[in-house]
């Protein structure tokens, strides 16, 4: 069977359109037509009519779109299975998570409850779980241990004169430090969303969102530790914090609690083993088996009967109040302290959520509006704040089984989170002798996903170098800086690999498919031809100002055109040409002077002197090849520049242009280069003040380089292909500009192909076009410029190719 598809083919026959033309078949619309004025904009924002009022209030509150239409028929019992499957979850990650933030254990049920009632109103995705998270826990307890480390409340015990921890008053502080944080955090994220500023979290990319939260699980494993074996290290802030709490709890392990080590060596084998023998029987279950549950139930209960806390000081939970508490206006003298967390948190919390609600968006078909969850998220911590909430955002493994569990839509997440408030409300006391070592076992074994994550090393290494790059320094510049100070050089590192990126891109000279008019790369496809006498050049970038200057000089490259030395030559030779003119006119006037004196000895003075054309030539040739002068210092500059390079008039000037010149270099002129003055009649004169200074300069300045003889080439236009660029600064234009009008210098023409339409409006906003630049010299693609070049120039109007090196003065250029 043969393998090779066979494809159509299709044959087009098309007048070749520029700029201009395209304009006048399309119908392009002017600017003012597709950019409304502010007047109008202001008018059309403020305008109310039925239609739109509806849209806004829907947009706002998605939940009354898709609320009248729920079927609890369809919908209600699998979204009851699944939110009672998540409440279970909620249960012990929200006491464990409190830990890592470092507050009571019962402000993490509060986290597990409010935020998901206010995302369930404002939220558009069906299936992420609102709650706590280990990174945003992790990062909320380095604020809070920050502002509020034990050392600030220690208290004298009168007793035995030393120093004590008062615990009640730290823990409330500390609430009051991860609620501001935590309100300032969301309102971040709700002006963000009003002004449409979703699109920020496509700053954080997909592999420097893993490395972060790769690194976040290596600051929670070592928050733990203390709770494992029982030690109490001092808590370190700001850079290099990680390695100091490691390098204290090592100092501290001979000193190690041997009681709540057991505890959690049996709690982490058990979970463990209980995790995987779950894993092993999910196919044949309906809901997976809520092993953290059984873990913090089993746990209660051995420490409730065994006395743990009171026999072997076995560090418990402690109270945990029933019933809600009363919401509080936070703090806002903490606000100015914590700015910089609260946006760290806003920008992790939001990128988290957002990837992980497009994930099930694009798994199920609907769409998932990246401003309002940007809104939604952040009343769910602004409002959540109020009431001792800390930061939250969705939960993969909670939302996981969400979706596995059959939820359809947020009613899941009401459902879970009464499945918390009961727990609050009645059972909140039965958990007050639970042992801290097993909530800290349980965030241990939760990381193990977040550990699965080195493997994207060796999976980067295979795809992109770059991303790698990315990968690792997020990684090493969250390990060693901290949370928030990593994230911030994340941000900046990966965003400079794409302003590198941008200006180091990929120059390439474009060559014609046979038989098509597609072009490729002529360095990477063997069969790409060149188009004789075109160079076709395309970047892999957008030029703007960051790369304007490396686009000319690889421009320059390519072509093969040093223009900047052609340009100092052609003006070496004009400044040349000059002076020679100068000394020309003088010998001139002095030997028109001689010629009057002996007309006037002879014959009475009849008004202007006149010289033949043939005269004139005479004179050329005795003064700019012959070398006949009077001086024997202008004869000596005569014999110097004998092997120099000039010009010489071979056409007559006429009304219609400047004479021809023609290159000759160290030596006489043919006899037919000046035959057509031999051709003049009699009567054809001309005026000596019809050859002034004036008059020759502006001739000279007509002179090409090539007929200067410095170098011939075998191209006569280039394209410069701008389908790649979205836009254009004027830095851009400038160079622009100065393209068309270096190359122009050295009779090579320019033509841009494959603008786009806001390329070409500002091009025209910025002044590019001119009288000798139009849109004649902009094609809708390059195989329609590429044409132009041949019809109008052509291959048999190339010069041959020929380098050749001249000498200026002796000084080779």
């Amino acid at each position: 069977m043969d393998s090779t598809r066979r494809l159509g083919k299709y044959r087009v026959e098309r007048e070749v359109l520029d700029e201009q033309r395209l304009e006048e078949v399309t119908q392009r619309k002017t600017h003012s037509d597709t950019h409304p004025s502010l007047t109008e904009t202001l008018k059309d924002s403020l305008r109310c009519t039925a239609p739109k009022l509806k849209r806004s209030v829907l947009s706002c509150l998605p939940v009354l779109y898709w609320l009248p239409k729920y079927s609890i028929w369809d919908y209600g019992m699998p979204d009851l299975i699944s939110g009672i499957s998540v409440g279970i979850m909620h249960l012990p990650q929200g006491l464990a998570y409190a830990l890592l933030a470092s507050v009571p254990p019962v402000f993490g049920l509060y986290t597990s409850l409010y935020p998901a009632l206010i995302y369930f109103f404002f939220g558009t995705s069906r299936h992420i779980s609102i709650g706590t998270f280990t990174v945003l826990s992790i990062m909320v307890g380095g604020v809070t241990e920050r502002l509020a480390p034990d050392t600030d409340f220690l208290i004298t015990n009168g007793t035995n004169n030393t120093a004590e921890v008062d615990i009640t008053a730290r823990d409330l502080y500390r609430v009051q430090v991860a609620a501001a944080t935590t309100v300032l955090g969301g309102l971040i994220q709700v002006v963000l969303g009003l002004v449409k500023f979703g699109f920020v979290g496509t700053y954080l990319s997909e592999p420097m969102v893993r490395a972060y939260t790769t690194a976040a699980a290596a600051h929670a494993v070592v928050a733990q530790l203390k709770h494992i074996f029982g030690v109490s290290p001092g808590r370190s802030s700001g850079a290099f914090s990680l390695v100091y709490t490691l390098r204290d709890v090592c100092l501290l392990l001979p000193h190690t609690h041997l009681p709540t080590l057991c505890v959690s060596a049996v709690s982490m084998v058990f979970l463990i083993s209980a995790k995987e023998l779950n894993s092993f029987l999910s196919p044949r279950l309906p809901v997976p088996i809520p092993m953290e549950l059984i873990t913090i139930v089993a746990g209660t209960l051995i420490s409730t009967y065994t006395y743990l806390n009171r026999n072997f000081t076995i560090s418990v939970v402690g109270e945990i109040p029933n019933g809600l508490s009363y919401p509080s206006v936070p703090d806002t003298s903490i606000f100015k302290k914590v700015i910089g967390d609260a946006f760290a948190l806003a920008m992790v919390g939001y990128a988290i959520s957002i990837s992980l609600g497009k994930t099930f968006a694009l798994k199920h078909g609907y769409n998932v509006d990246s401003n309002q969850e940007l809104v939604a998220l952040g009343l769910s911590n602004a409002v959540g704040g109020f009431f001792q909430c800390f930061s939250v955002c969705s939960s993969m493994s909670r939302s996981l089984i969400q979706e596995t569990t059959g939820g359809k839509t947020q009613m899941a997440g009401v459902a879970s989170a009464l499945i918390v408030l009961v727990t609050i409300l009645k059972l909140g006391p039965l958990f007050q002798e639970l042992p801290t070592a097993v909530l800290a076992v349980i965030v241990l074994v939760n990381l193990k996903g977040m550990f699965k994550q080195y493997s994207d090393i060796v999976t980067l290494w295979k795809r992109s170098k770059i991303d790698l790059v990315v990968w690792l320094v997020t990684w090493v510049s969250t390990m060693l800086l901290n949370l928030d100070l990593g994230l911030a050089a994340s941000i900046i590192f990966a965003l400079m690999t794409v302003i590198f990126r941008t200006q180091m891109p990929t120059y390439s000279v474009l060559g014609n498919v046979p038989g098509t008019e597609l072009y490729v790369d002529m360095e990477t496809h063997r069969e790409a031809r060149e188009i004789p006498g075109v160079t076709i050049f395309r970047s892999s970038a957008t030029v703007y100002f960051a790369n304007a200057d490396l686009y000319l000089e690889a421009l320059k490259e390519k072509s093969g055109l040093d223009i900047s030395k052609m340009i100092i030559y052609k003006k070496r030779q004009e400044a040349k040409q000059r002076r020679r003119e100068k000394r020309a006119e003088r010998r001139e006037k002095r030997q028109a002077k001689k010629e009057r004196r002996a007309l006037r000895a002879s014959e009475p003075p009849s008004g202007a002197q006149v010289f033949s054309v043939e005269e004139e030539a005479a004179r050329w040739r005795d003064t700019c090849v012959d070398g006949i002068v009077t001086d024997e210092g202008e004869q000596g500059r005569a014999e110097r520049e004998n092997g120099t390079v000039f010009v010489v008039p071979v056409s007559p000037q006429t009304p219609d242009g400047p004479c021809r010149w023609e290159y000759l270099k160290g030596g006489e002129p043919d006899s037919t280069s000046l035959g057509w003055m031999s051709e003049l009649q009699d009567g054809d004169t001309t005026t000596l003040g019809s050859s002034s200074e004036d008059t020759l300069s502006r001739d000279l300045e007509r002179v090409s380089l090539g007929s200067l003889g410095k170098w011939t080439w075998d191209i006569h236009s280039i394209i410069i292909d701008l389908s790649t660029a979205n836009f254009i600064d004027t830095v851009a234009i400038k160079t622009m500009k100065n393209i068309f009008q270096d190359f122009s210098e050295i009779d090579v023409d320019v033509y841009l192909a494959g603008c786009q339409s806001c390329v070409v409006e500002q091009l025209e906003l910025g002044d590019f076009f001119s009288e000798s630049v139009t849109k004649r010299h902009l094609f809708a693609s390059v195989h329609d410029a590429a044409l132009y070049c041949l019809d109008h120039r052509g291959a048999a109007s190339l010069p041959r190719h020929e380098t050749s090196v001249d000498t200026y003065d002796g000084t080779k250029l």
